[in-house]
């Protein structure tokens, strides 16, 4: 079985955009676990100098993959979080 990281950034407490980010990606994981892929999902917190200088976030919500982000600043559907780990692997 395949493990692929997955991080949502936002802020603590968590904003409602971050919050939908994060529903969608537990969506996707869902999915992808169907597929024999292990997803591990984690929240972080954005405003985090350690965050932002490993990064680079600004602007919530985000998304990395791998420690690589792939969405910052709206909100991606399941299918396309799910997408985005598929070219991944």
């Amino acid at each position: 079985m395949k493990t692929v990281k997955l991080e949502v950034f936002g802020p603590e407490p968590p904003c409602v955009r971050c919050q939908a980010v994060k529903k969608n990606a537990e969506e996707a994981t869902k999915k992808l676990k169907q597929k024999g892929i292990d997803v591990i999902l984690s929240k972080q917190k954005i405003n985090s100098r350690q965050t932002v200088s490993k990064y680079g976030v600004l602007v919530s919500p985000a998304l990395a993959i791998n420690d690589v982000i792939r969405f910052m600043g709206r909100i991606p559907s399941p299918d396309e979080i799910e997408k985005e780990i598929l070219k991944t692997i």
